[in-house]
């Protein structure tokens, strides 16, 4: 039988004179405390509050761990690692608390990628940290030079700072690398594995120290393909970090992904990383075209002398990017610099849509 409505199924509605109307204006939150996030997942932000103002000092007395979500007001707005916020609510990190997010504070740099060079949604993979390390592996999987120069493009764009890292030096010589970056102020260490029986993956990365050196004090993203060592890199500067590692695979030379968020970890001593999933691609449509040369510096004085809207391609005419790779004194520079402008023209071809 059907059920008769009653009054309590009465909703009263204002007719559009009576409605109250809507503002624009929005709580002040005065009372917000800052929190730095961490880490994100699925919607729930985890934050550290206390200290400092942005919460970073380490040995905090009333230093603790918030979980938070977004305030509504906040949109599509993305907040990621490295994020220094407002928060509001429950905001004394105790079990089954939760606070909301209802500002975030103006970055000092933020890192972003695209899928690809023609993909207009940029991916912002970081926020507030000042070097970006691009871990490579010497072999397996083989290094890729296109890679470590989108990256470094990434990251000049941004206004980072770069470190090379070169990891498995005890399979490869470095030292080709090294001769391809350093001229042009990317600072550049390397490490090797050790057999080690105690350790998760049964490697110990060695030596630290110079690596340590470079992180001191600073906050660093890590970036690499997978299966480069990144996050046993991670686990041995930050001994409970606990990240999960992985294997090449001997068919494909490619890594699997074992990380599968950010995360900002604190280094002992002041610092922190923040390491980030694997990528398979770095794009750079969200980088203007005339900055691209900026991040190539030796190529970027050489061009100075380029004729007024020399486009720097294959087939620019009188470009002096070609005449500095014919004028070099001997094979090893010209192969050198050879490799360095069909680096930059790869990618600026790519980002130009040229062919």
């Amino acid at each position: 039988m059907a059920r008769v409505p009653d009054e309590s199924d009465f909703r009263s509605r204002p007719g559009k004179r009576g409605s109250r109307p809507r503002t624009k204006q929005r709580p002040e939150h005065a009372d917000a405390v800052t929190g730095f996030v961490t880490g994100v997942d699925r919607g729930r932000y985890t934050l550290l509050v206390g200290g400092t103002d942005d919460g970073t000092v380490v040995g905090a007395e009333d230093e603790r761990t918030v979980l938070a979500m977004k305030a509504r007001e906040l949109g599509r707005t993305r907040i990621v690692c490295g994020d220094r916020v407002d928060l509001v609510g429950d905001v004394t990190g105790d079990d089954g608390s939760l606070a909301r997010i209802v500002r975030i504070q103006e970055r000092s740099s933020v890192l972003r990628r695209t899928a690809d060079d023609t993909d207009p949604y940029e991916r912002v993979i970081v926020a507030n940290a000042d070097q970006l390390v691009v871990v490579t592996a010497l072999a397996e999987p083989e290094p890729r030079t296109r890679m470590i120069d989108r990256c470094v493009v990434a990251a000049y764009d941004a206004g980072m700072d770069v470190l090379l890292c070169l990891t498995k030096a005890d399979l490869a010589d470095p030292a080709p690398l090294r001769a391809l970056y350093e001229p042009l102020g990317v600072s550049v260490v390397v490490t090797r594995r050790a057999p080690d029986g105690l350790a998760p993956d049964g490697w110990a990365i060695e030596p630290l120290d110079a690596v340590r050196e470079a992180l001191a004090g600073r906050t660093s993203v890590f970036v690499g393909h997978s299966g480069v060592g990144k996050s046993t890199l991670v686990n041995a500067l930050v001994p409970d970090a606990r990240r999960a590692t992985g294997h090449v695979n001997d068919v494909t030379g490619r890594g699997r992904h074992t990380s599968t968020s950010a995360v900002a970890l604190r280094l002992p001593g002041g610092g922190w990383v923040i390491d980030t999933p694997g990528v398979r691609s770095f794009g750079l449509a969200h980088v203007q075209v005339d900055h691209l040369l900026r991040a190539f510096e030796d190529l970027d004085a050489v061009a100075a002398a380029c004729p007024r809207g020399c486009t720097h391609l294959d087939d620019a005419p009188d470009c002096a990017l070609d005449d500095w790779v014919a004028d070099s004194p001997d094979d090893v520079t010209r192969d050198a610099r050879a490799a360095r402008l069909e680096s930059f023209r790869r990618v600026l071809a790519s980002r130009t849509g040229a062919a």
